[in-house]
């Protein structure tokens, strides 16, 4: 499964307009400098972003774009999508009954990739713009929760 730099990199700059903009807009150099992410590479973006409705232009002086809508109600796959970045692990065309063997039949292991990219899907969808900035993600799969201090501090003190 291969996330492209256009989805990764459209993420990033939501995030970052998310957390710097307090109701304010954002210039995208500013979001660029931060990012590390080429200006003309955000301008193509922040267009598609636009036109999908997850962005908002400000002209003139102090412009830029705030979000379209509350950080809480925007999606990570919302923003995927909005650049067109489709998420899939086959090389078959998803939901597709032709395979992406040459005779058109489908791969032994068709069904596991196209219901990784099922699940990927549903993970993205399942956190927000919100959750991101806040920091909830990392632990909420159960694989890997970071010891938290008070949890250390407790163990130091019963030894």
């Amino acid at each position: 499964m291969r996330l492209s730099t256009k989805g990764r990199y459209a993420v990033m700059a939501m995030v970052d307009l998310a957390r710097y903009s307090g109701g304010n807009p954002v210039a995208l150099s500013d979001i660029a400098e931060r990012q590390e992410i080429s200006l003309s590479y955000l301008e193509q973006l922040f267009a598609k972003l636009r036109r999908g409705g997850l962005v908002r232009s400000v002209r003139g002086p102090g412009g830029g774009y705030l979000l379209g809508r509350a950080m809480d109600s925007l999606r990570i796959s919302d923003i995927i999508l909005a650049v067109d970045e489709p998420l899939k692990a086959t090389r078959c065309k998803p939901g597709s009954a032709a395979g992406c063997h040459s005779d058109k039949s489908r791969c032994l292991t068709h069904d596991l990739w196209e219901e990784l990219g099922n699940q990927i899907h549903l993970y993205l969808s399942s956190v927000t713009l919100e959750d991101v900035v806040q920091r909830r993600v990392l632990g909420t799969s159960h694989v890997f929760a970071p010891p938290r201090i008070s949890d250390v501090a407790g163990r130091l003190a019963a030894e």
